[in-house]
């Protein structure tokens, strides 16, 4: 690549020496070279410089003239793809840029239009609200349509740019997209869990938990399936976004030994496996009846005869 800058002079010697260097936009700078003018008044003198690229580079370049008085031009920015049989879009080649939006339910499509002299391959980028969303590469031959389709799941406002990548950009358009009437289904996945097995005094509760996923915002509607029949319907409601999880549960009340099984099936979506726990009611021990204790007679009182001794 060639970079090239014209440097504008005004002498008053009959003979006039100018230094200059490159400055570049990963901090290193050229050798300093010079040349001679020759005269009086103001004079003009194009220098350039070549860089080869190995790799897709950007920067800047510059120009600092050191002397007869010190100086230093604004930065020109530029950009380098390598590996691919088109060439970024430079100057001196006139380009230019137009954007426009159409603007849908829960979707906006961004068109664009890129006008150059000539024909090549251009690249380019779409800026939405200051942040690059997506990239190309196509080949011009005077104009091209592009374009690129925002969806959201909620209200979403802001402006695009089309930017020809070493060019132009295009003015702003502004845009919202009204999304009242975004209602999907999201994506969602279920597991279920069960309590362990449970031996002990009865009557006894056990609770079987179930874990559903969802990929954005929406209602789901499940149910339980509870020793193979199914329950009724329910619903549950996903308010944040992204991926997010939800926990639901359901208990079985017993008073004998037993097991239950229970899955979640999710309305026109998938079915969790089947979780299984067991109750084993342990018998209470009686309470021992106490053995009344003997009773215990008394003897008759001895009782004195008068006789011959009394």
């Amino acid at each position: 690549m060639t970079f090239s800058t014209s440097v504008k002079v005004k002498t008053v010697a009959s003979k006039t020496k100018v230094t200059y260097r490159w400055l570049r936009g990963d901090g290193s700078k050229s050798s300093v070279k010079s040349f001679a003018l020759k005269g009086k008044g103001t004079k003009s003198v194009t220098v350039k410089e070549t860089g080869t690229f190995k790799r897709d580079t950007k920067g800047w370049q510059a120009i600092q003239v050191l002397s007869p008085r010190a100086a230093t031009s604004g930065k020109k920015y530029f950009s380098v793809s390598c590996g691919n049989d088109w060439t970024v879009l430079n100057p001196p080649h006139k380009s230019s840029a137009q954007v426009w939006v159409d603007e849908d339910n829960c979707r906006a499509t961004l068109n664009g239009r890129i006008s150059i002299s000539g024909s090549r391959w251009v690249r380019y980028q779409w800026i939405v609200n200051g942040r690059v969303v997506d990239s190309d590469a196509v080949y011009v031959k005077g104009s091209r349509r592009v374009a690129h389709v925002i969806r959201t799941h909620d209200d979403f406002r802001g402006w695009a740019v089309l930017k020809i990548v070493g060019g132009p950009s295009s003015s702003r358009d502004y845009f919202k997209i009204d999304c009242r009437d975004w209602n999907p289904s999201p994506r969602v996945s279920v597991s279920i869990s069960a309590p362990s097995t449970y031996y002990g005094s009865c009557p006894v509760a056990r609770t079987f938990t179930g874990t559903i996923s969802a990929s954005h915002r929406g209602d789901v509607k499940y149910r339980w399936i509870r020793n193979g029949v199914a329950g009724g319907w329910e619903s549950i409601h996903f308010s944040g976004y992204g991926s997010q999880s939800r926990t639901v549960s359901d208990s079985w009340s017993t008073s004998a030994s037993g097991e239950a099984k229970r899955s979640i099936e999710v309305y026109n979506g998938p079915t969790s496996a089947t979780a299984e726990t067991k109750v084993i009611c342990k018998s209470a021990t009686p309470t021992p009846t106490p053995k009344p204790l003997p009773v215990q007679t008394p003897e008759p009182a001895a009782s004195l005869t008068p006789g011959n001794n009394w």
